[in-house]
């Protein structure tokens, strides 16, 4: 592999995701319920944003300021033809950590994220990007770091060694990274398949490492297949970030805040009497066996008082995006199956059951009657944020300011989805970030821009889409061959589209 790589996957591009905790949506959540200031975001930088889509999105959706930098030419061109459409001015260079840190024309930032890209890079590259959050982090500033981490990782890291090995020893370059891959999966499932002692003394390995072939090629390239690779515990980042005098703040998963689901009650009360608080950040790992940790660290935090913080809460927004009847009241969590009691959870999903923006002021005022109070509230949304049924809305002059950009980049993702599935979201005035969406849902979109508006005629676009590219559809598994039972299965999609997913997406202007 080539030096200029430094031993990064540089053969396959990195998967279109767009991360919900890059987004002013997922950061002011976040700072409300560990009760600190959050800092206006004006500018922000992504520090390896690997094809862009997420950069973009949030780029398009807010009046933020973007940079970012991912050395992949690629990724980079298909980056910034995106920013180009948009028209949103976002700054996104192919450069690596070292001349992009060194800059001196980039603004300093309220924000600098990071996706995963810690645990793939050298030491030297971790320098860099550590001196850069010491020199162009304001006081105050916000930086994000996702990587994976201990002990939830233990007992892969051999595997994840030695698939690597077998790659770089086995594979010949000129094989291409998916053979070698394959190989490689193949070798350590025979491996595994004679019973080695390390698989009787790990006995969850062997479902775990079977998991793999389920996976996207692209993202087990990027995943499993570094030169550099590092599972780094919690205590050892603080370390590393201590230079650039950076603080935990607190995670960016929500369901992390909501100790309830976490940790059972003996649990907590062994957590709260540890007094130091990257000690408690790391026994944490323990209880919930912690593979992948999503982590909002601030120069300087500030806490908020407890009436500043209500009031803050009552000034959010929060819009349900699963059909009421659809919302399960259950949660799959670290301590087992978590049930929701109807008598909080039914009167607030009634009152979002319209998919309409309510502020938080608003639905206290309306619950107050039924016997619910701002903290029971509080609890609800928080949780129904969790749990993927509800979002929360920014500024209605904010929504009007960058709606035309996000409905020019949305034309041009959905106009792809013609030909490929690389982009699975688009951008929401409503939330400021990223909406998931299906290809076949935005080819009904497209349908319904050119004028179609029934299930049929939805479906029969689609079809036609997917005859031009001699596409069959899949269904449990298996392509459909009749073009009659292709054009019934889309219907039916199409159906559960418009009843459904419609009436989210256009109550969160996505078009």
């Amino acid at each position: 592999m080539s030096d200029w790589t430094s031993g990064y996957m540089a053969e396959v591009g990195y998967t279109y995701g767009c991360y919900g905790e890059l987004s002013a949506e997922r950061l002011r959540l976040a700072f409300l319920s560990a009760g600190l200031a959050l800092p206006p975001l004006g500018t922000a930088c992504e520090l390896g944003y690997g094809q862009g889509l997420g950069a973009n999105i949030n780029a398009a959706a807010t009046l933020t300021r973007w940079y970012g930098t991912d050395f992949l030419p690629a990724q980079a061109a298909y980056a910034q033809e995106l920013t180009a459409i948009a028209g949103h001015g976002a700054q996104l260079q192919d450069q690596g950590f070292a001349e992009f840190c060194l800059r001196e024309d980039l603004p300093d930032f309220d924000f600098i994220g990071l996706h995963g890209t810690w645990s793939w890079v050298n030491d030297e590259n971790r320098s860099v990007i550590v001196d850069f959050l010491r020199r162009k982090l304001k006081p105050g500033g916000v930086a994000y770091i996702s990587y994976n981490t201990q002990p939830g990782w233990a007992n892969m890291v051999p595997m994840r060694h030695l698939i690597a090995e077998h790659a770089r020893v086995m594979g010949s370059p000129g094989q291409g990274i998916s053979a070698r891959i394959a190989g490689a999966l193949e070798f350590g499932e025979k491996l595994l398949e004679l019973n080695p002692a390390y698989a009787q003394a790990n006995p969850e390995v062997k479902a775990r490492f079977a998991k793999l072939r389920s996976h996207d090629r692209a993202y087990l390239a990027h995943e499993y297949f570094n030169r550099n690779w590092n599972a780094m515990p919690f205590a050892d980042l603080a370390e590393w970030l201590a230079p650039a005098k950076l603080e935990f703040a607190c995670s960016a998963y929500i369901r992390d805040h909501i100790d309830e689901v976490n940790f059972t009650p003996a649990q907590l009360a062994f957590l709260r009497a540890i007094p130091h608080a990257n000690l408690k950040q790391t026994a944490r790992d323990y209880f919930v066996d912690q593979q992948f940790r999503r982590d909002y660290w601030v120069k300087g935090a500030r806490r908020i008082g407890l009436v500043e913080q209500m009031e803050q809460w009552r000034g959010m927004r929060p819009v349900l995006v699963v059909p009421r009847a659809e919302v399960a009241l259950k949660m799959k969590a670290p301590v087992g199956d978590v049930e929701l009691q109807p008598a909080l959870y039914a009167p607030v999903l009634d009152a979002l059951a319209d998919h309409q923006v309510h502020s938080v002021a608003e639905l206290e005022q309306a619950l107050a009657p039924k016997g619910l109070g701002l903290p029971q509230l509080l609890q609800a949304v928080r949780m129904l944020y969790a749990k993927g049924d509800l979002v929360f809305a920014q500024d209605e002059a904010l929504q009007t300011q960058v709606a035309e950009r996000c409905h020019r980049l949305n034309a041009h993702l959905m106009k792809r989805s013609c030909n490929t599935e690389e982009g699975l979201f688009l951008a929401s005035p409503v939330t400021g970030t990223g909406v998931p969406m299906p290809r076949f849902h935005q080819l009904f979109m497209l349908a319904r821009n050119a004028g179609r508006q029934e299930p049929a005629g939805l479906a029969a676009y689609a079809l036609d889409i997917l005859q031009a590219n001699r596409e069959k559809i899949v269904k449990e598994g298996r392509p459909i061959a009749s073009a009659d039972e292709s054009l019934a299965e889309l219907v039916r999609q199409a159906e559960e589209f418009m009843r459904a997913r419609l009436p989210v997406l256009e109550a969160l202007q996505v078009r």
